[in-house]
């Protein structure tokens, strides 16, 4: 599980999900004034005759909030899309990580549970969870199949593809 870590980006993060959960709430209103009110034709006749003070309030508000804000918030959080998680959040890969990555998704993602790439893999280790991750470490794995006890099978990937997805791996697991 991730730790969240304070800072500007907890700050928007925090302001994207209340306005969410906010907007839910929002639409749940309006869904139990429906219901209560006996139905939408039943509601029309309720907005019209006893609620257009709240209504002429609430719809604009709910318009702007679920419109505006939060488009608004996603576009500010825009660079936060490149990776997964903290330690690639607004970064640009070189090529070859970006090479390592696109062959992890490809190769790897099945088995192994890594962040960054949102890989939820079963059958192989999680890879944020099995300690300090190095290059080579990455490349006696892929070349001896894991930990040698056959649940990888050897050799997967090889040469500079091998070398991508382990600098991809050393990169960015357990960060």
């Amino acid at each position: 599980m991730r730790t969240l870590s304070t800072g500007p980006h907890l700050t928007l993060t925090c302001y994207a999900a209340i306005t969410l959960v906010l907007g839910f709430i929002a639409l749940g209103t309006a869904v139990a004034f429906v219901a209560f009110s006996g139905g939408p034709s039943r509601a029309r006749e309720a907005y019209l005759t006893r609620g257009r003070g709240f209504f002429r309030v609430a719809i604009p508000v709910l318009y702007i909030g679920l419109g505006i804000a939060v488009p608004a918030i996603v576009i500010a959080n825009g660079g936060q899309g490149e990776g997964g998680t903290a330690g690639t959040a607004g970064k640009s890969p070189d090529k070859q990580v970006a090479k390592g990555k696109a062959l992890f998704r490809q190769t790897c993602a099945s088995c192994h549970s890594l962040a960054a790439v949102n890989a939820r893999g079963i059958t192989g280790p999680n890879l944020d969870n099995i300690g300090q991750v190095t290059k080579q470490r990455v490349l006696n794995a892929i070349r001896i199949g894991g930990t040698g006890q056959g649940r990888m099978p050897q050799g997967l990937l090889q040469g500079s593809n091998a070398q991508a997805v382990a600098t991809f791996v050393s990169s960015v697991a357990g960060r």
